[in-house]
């Protein structure tokens, strides 16, 4: 079983920065394929960045620039570097993880509970 803990979510202005982590638990992280997702309130679930076992990443086209994924595998975590935040940035980040490269569909296995980011204008 693999354990998500997303953190580093809050409240900024418009134009300024947050670092999502995201904690992987057990010592299977260099394999997982992973991806951080966003949900505001009435919206669908959209895909925002995602990271390969191999490194190579992919964007929505609405973050492209802007946020940058990485992931630290001696640390076991994965992080979502956020600059230029806009208010429509606003929602519940959640990371995700699985065996499988979903890209930046929602069918990942393994979901952690989510970290609020809160962008006023």
């Amino acid at each position: 079983q693999v354990q998500l803990v997303e953190s580093g979510g809050g409240s900024v202005e418009s134009g300024g920065s947050l670092t999502l982590s995201c904690r992987v638990s057990g010592n299977i992280y260099s394999g997982l394929y992973m991806a951080w997702f966003r949900q505001a309130p009435g919206k669908e679930r959209e895909g925002v960045a995602g990271i390969d076992r191999f490194g190579s990443t992919t964007y929505a086209d609405s973050v492209k620039g802007r946020f940058t994924i990485s992931q630290d595998n001696a640390k076991n975590t994965l992080y979502l570097q956020m600059n230029g935040l806009k208010a429509e940035d606003t929602a519940m980040y959640y990371c995700a993880a699985d065996w499988i490269w979903w890209l930046l569909r929602a069918e990942y296995k393994y979901w952690g509970q989510g970290t609020q980011v809160t962008v006023s204008s």
